[in-house]
């Protein structure tokens, strides 16, 4: 029965419903946080939305992490010098958010320090918080690669800021 409701949440998802709980302004602020974030340390942050997953992949099992697996792959956030890429997910449908960091993070940074910031994310979601959340949780990054990643003078952004909506 779980696996028919989740099936029918992804399949009947408007794809315009993104806009809802991120609309323009809140992209912008978005934005602008992850690169006032990346001025204080060397990661290099990614934002990506997904509205639903395909209702194939829903009803062969696959979970929200393993789409943000993907979606990592796909937007090349392993490709950085240092291998300092973290991608912060979101999956409407789920209510979930993962967060996943390139292994020149990953040897510093535990999967647990990840999942907490992932979960006030999420509360923040859950109460309708879109704007907060996000920008919470990008401070809560900073704060975080800041005391281990510091920004150097020569750093370059390489990757894009602006967040990204993926679309099926």
């Amino acid at each position: 029965m779980v696996k028919l409701t989740r099936w029918l949440k992804h399949a009947f998802m408007p794809p315009w419903s993104w806009r809802l709980a991120f609309p323009s302004g809140i992209l912008k602020d978005i934005e602008y946080a992850i690169k006032q974030s990346e001025l204080q340390h060397r990661g290099e942050l990614r934002f990506a939305v997904e509205n639903a997953l395909a209702p194939g992949w829903v009803w062969c099992g696959m979970s929200g992490r393993q789409r943000a697996t993907e979606v990592f792959s796909n937007l090349r956030v392993w490709d950085t010098e240092e291998n300092s890429g973290v991608l912060i997910y979101v999956l409407l449908a789920d209510r979930e958010v993962h967060i996943l960091a390139d292994r020149g993070i990953n040897r510093q940074v535990s999967r647990q320090d990840w999942e907490k910031i992932a979960d006030g994310i999420q509360q923040a979601f859950h109460q309708g918080d879109f704007r907060q959340g996000a920008v919470q949780g990008i401070q809560e990054i900073t704060r975080l690669l800041a005391g281990r990643f510091p920004a150097r003078p020569e750093d370059l952004n390489e990757i894009p800021n602006r967040p990204v909506i993926i679309k099926r």
